[in-house]
């Protein structure tokens, strides 16, 4: 890196405590300090955590009012901890349109507050967002659509407007930026007081200089806490403890998981800045330069620059368990580590190079390890909610967040969609410190990220394989992860197969892992992997081809008597009490009638069954299963995910294949579509096979016992070879559910989705005089009609390989004005079209009304791809795709009529 331009004033005037740790709480922890109340004997709720988002969730339980019966703890003094370090910038540029959501509802809280007269050091001078490349304009120009549903005004700028908004950059490197005008900043410790001042006028408890030793149970249910200055009953505990989240979810039985871990996140603040050295510095709006990992802030008359770099170091590495309070002792400053986002905040506001340096603060930011916010209700206690892993967002987040769990602790669930941010998306491994210690470098550049569509992680990888692991990596699987599970995204032979260091902290060394080749998209546009997909999608609708299922999630229900079909039939909104041997697919709904779960249910006897449902499914399903299963433990609910290999055969060929190596009948009329049979496959004795493959073609995925799946995999590629065998990913898969209508759990379908939004009302019971949950809420909507309706668009006149694509979250508009987003997108290789999946709703009252199919299909509509308008054809109905496939003149191809799988290999 070239010397780094910076004057003396800077660099040459740091105090020893500046370049030594530094403690900048103006209420730091004190053993001493004035009397505490009494522990009161009871309480609604116990919360433990005195930082901002804590006090944001006491205000709106308060709201709600609940404040005489909650109880606020913390260590040691309301705001002590990391809240009084935060940068407060509340900005409506997030990674997700989730979290976007919930940053406007900080924002309306924070601006009411102000109005009301509380200071909480609101300042609304907007924020900018910079650009220097052309994907990163890209990304802006996709924002700037979504405009109208996100209720916020952005504006694409060119090099020069961005000077005119900010005068002190240097912009002459810059492609342009996003200015949104709306952003603020805040103050997080006078907010903190403040939400809890009001708190605590409305009946609050807060107890300060309180160490929580255990969280009790009753092995079901939060029962009580255990503290140094006594015990305390209750029903319901919140962990918003911050980075010592993961070590407080140990302090019960059973232990609780909450992946997080701090890093240490570098920002240097300076001494008051003469205004008559830089006269537009009292307005400076927030400078985030994404392509340079920094920000940069006015903040009381001083300048706070900081950013995230790629590789970040884990706060407190060393330590077998966190600090229960952040000190002065607790990270010392690293200015060598510091150096790179120091030479880039110089090199964006060269200003700062002038200012004299205060001091230089490590403080440590907690992320989960997939970089998402973590809320909600844990899966091993009922009344314990976690909300952690905000990161460098806690102050744009809290105001939102603490709503959002105000009102999931009252009712039992967010009146949001917010499953990628739910606690239950983890599993065990994800808590694994060392896995948490190993990801934490990687995750917070990623907040910096350009957000492509299937983002990956290079640490932390190859947790959880199926046995066929190292025969798709001899054959270019190029890899994605999803809960830990590697799965083949797409193959690609010729492609250089990349390494990946995992650094192992117990020993401080760089440990190589074998190599492996991990997916990459990191386009707007046509993808890298768009013709190798084509070839893998050709051969599922011409040949046969094999696909590893193996992450799906799996689960055994069983019981000695019809306990586990009345229990189905309570959580399932099909009629699950199917003849033996059937495979039906059916909902699981909550009490609004929305998504849960969307699974397939094999009957394996009369007492049994398999449940598959997505991978992201996995610990969701399994504690919704478990929540609402007979307290006598009379249904016996087993995952099994890991216990079997799950291989796919398509193709209009799936059958003669299938009959080469096993003398079952595979006729129409002897194993109809959705059955299940268990059968031999070769030598193989035991296989679960069941014909259905999720994407509507021809064929069977085969739950085979892992170890038999090597010899099972190894016997359908030999005999394959003759039908011109094929090995097809996740991304084929994709393209060929979205292009027959097939919705998707967790982008199209979620929990306020309904069966009747989304064409699936026929596999409702209504007709079935049976309790269902869900089933109120169905009937209400049946009766008075739906607001919305899940739709099929082609996309028109539009070039794959020139026009920008559609990745999910464009605006659909009807006849020019909004109605609605895109869920989920593919390219639908037999149209020869990009496809879209969305909802369209009727926004012409100001409010949803009620719509009807003929309404959706009289609409013109256009779909807003990056700022680009293009015309889209509606269907309320699966296409009729081109067929693909002749039927050969004689039963087998000849070997040499397509590549075999050994060249492929």
């Amino acid at each position: 890196m070239a010397p780094l331009p910076v004057p003396l004033p800077l660099l040459g005037q740091l105090s020893r405590a500046a370049r030594g740790p530094v403690w900048l709480a103006a209420r730091g922890y004190q053993q001493g300090g004035a009397p505490r109340p009494p522990l009161p004997e009871e309480a609604d709720t116990v919360i433990c955590g005195g930082g901002l988002l804590g006090t944001s969730i006491l205000y709106h339980l308060a709201e709600r009012g609940l404040a005489p019966h909650t109880v606020l703890m913390d260590l040691g003094q309301l705001g002590s901890g990391v809240t009084s370090l935060a940068a407060g910038i509340v900005s409506m540029n997030q990674l997700t349109r989730a979290q976007s959501k919930l940053v406007r509802k900080s924002q309306v809280l924070f601006r009411r507050l102000t109005e009301a007269g509380y200071d909480v050091g609101m300042e609304e001078y907007g924020s900018l967002h910079l650009a220097r490349n052309d994907e990163r304009m890209q990304q802006y120009r996709r924002l700037t659509a979504l405009s109208e549903s996100l209720d916020t005004d952005f504006q694409m700028l060119t090099p020069d407007q961005v000077r005119l908004h900010c005068p002190l950059l240097r912009t002459e490197d810059l492609k342009g930026g996003l200015w949104i005008p709306s952003d603020i900043t805040a103050s997080p410790l006078k907010l903190t007081r403040t939400l809890a001042d009001i708190a605590q006028q409305r009946g609050a408890t807060i107890m300060e200089r309180v160490r929580v030793l255990r969280v009790l149970s009753d092995g079901r249910r939060v029962t009580g806490v255990e503290t140094d200055v006594g015990t305390i009953r209750c029903k319901r505990f919140v962990n918003v403890a911050g980075y010592w989240s993961h070590d407080l979810g140990k302090l019960s039985e059973p232990n609780v998981k909450v992946p997080v871990h701090p890093c240490e996140h570098y920002f240097l603040a300076t001494k008051p800045v003469d205004s008559m050295e830089l006269p537009d510095f009292s307005e400076m709006p927030s400078v985030v330069d994404p392509d340079g990992r920094i920000y940069v802030r006015a903040k009381d008359g001083c300048i706070v620059a900081g950013g995230f770099e790629e590789n970040a170091q884990p706060a407190f590495e060393e330590m077998e368990f966190m600090p229960a309070r952040f000190d002065s002792e607790s990270l010392q400053p690293d200015w060598d580590h510091f150096y790179g986002l120091l030479h880039e905040i110089v090199h964006r506001v060269p200003g700062v190079g002038d200012a004299t340096l205060d001091r230089l603060i490590s403080s440590p930011e907690t992320y989960s390890p997939d970089g998402q916010w973590i809320m909600g209700e844990v899966p091993e206690l009922e009344n314990y909610f976690v909300a952690a892993g905000l990161g460098a967002s806690g102050t744009a987040a809290a105001g939102g967040v603490g709503r959002i769990m105000a009102y999931w602790i009252v009712e039992g669930e967010p009146h949001l969609d917010v499953y990628e941010m739910d606690v239950r998306r983890f599993l065990a491994l994800h808590n694994n410190r060392t896995f948490l210690r190993t990801r934490i470098h990687e995750v917070p550049g990623q907040c910096m990220r350009i957000p492509w569509m299937f983002p990956e992680y290079r640490s932390g990888r190859r947790l959880r394989t199926s046995p066929i692991f190292p025969r798709m990596k001899e054959c270019g699987a190029q890899f994605g992860a999803v809960m830990g599970y590697e799965r083949p995204s797409y193959f690609d032979p010729a492609a250089v197969t990349v390494s990946s260091t995992d650094r192992q902290t117990t020993s401080g060394n760089p440990q190589r892992r074998p190599e492996f080749s991990i997916a990459v998209t990191d386009s707007f546009g046509k993808p890298r992997w768009f013709d190798r997909v084509e070839e893998e999608y050709n051969a599922c609708r011409e040949r046969v081809a094999i696909s590893d299922y193996s992450s799906f999630t799996k689960i055994d229900l069983m019981s000695k008597g019809d306990e586990v079909v009345h229990m189905l039939q309570y959580l399932c909104s099909n009629d699950v009490n199917v003849p033996v041997g059937n495979i039906l697919h059916t909902g699981m709904q909550n009490r609004h009638g929305g998504y849960e779960n969307d699974c397939s249910l094999a009957r394996i006897a009369h007492n049994h069954y398999m449940l598959i449902c997505p991978t992201i499914q996995h610990g969701r399903c399994r504690s919704w299963l478990q929540r609402h299963a007979p307290t006598d433990g009379s249904v016996v609910v087993s995952d099994i995910t890991s216990l079997y290999t799950a291989l796919c055969v398509m193709g209009p060929l799936a059958r003669e294949l299938m009959s080469e190596l096993t003398d079952q009948d595979l006729s129409p009329k002897s194993f109809p579509f959705f059955t299940f049979k268990e059968m031999d496959v070769g030598m193989i004795a035991g296989v679960r096979a069941m014909n259905m493959t999720h994407t509507g073609e021809l064929g069977w995925v085969l739950y085979v016992p892992n170890e038999y799946a090597l010899y099972v995999y190894d016997l359908l590629m030999e005999r394959g070879q003759d039908y011109g065998v094929a090995l097809a990913g996740y991304f084929a898969m994709r393209s060929l559910r979205v292009e027959k209508f097939y919705a998707f759990w967790g982008q199209d379908l979620g929990t306020t989705t309904t069966p009747l939004e989304c064409g699936r009302g026929f596999r409702v019971k209504f007709n079935r005089d049976m309790d269902f949950i869900g089933r109120e809420a169905l009937l209400r909507q049946k009766a008075e009609g739906v607001k919305r309706l899940y739709v099929h668009f082609t996309v028109q006149e539009h070039d794959p390989s020139d026009d920008p694509w559609a990745w999910g979250h464009e605006p659909i508009l009807r006849d020019g004005a909004y109605c609605g987003l895109v869920t989920t997108s593919a390219f639908g290789y037999s149209l020869g079209k990009l496809v879209c999946l969305g909802f369209v709703q009727d926004l012409s009252a100001g409010s949803p009304s009620v719509i009807t199919s003929d309404y959706v299909l009289r609409g013109n509509y256009q779909i807003n791809i990056g700022g680009r308008l293009f015309p889209a054809k509606p269907s309320l109905v699966s296409p009729s795709l081109p067929t693909k496939y002749q039927e050969p003149t004689q039963k087998r191809y000849q070997a040499t009529q397509h590549t075999s799988w050994s060249q492929r290999g």
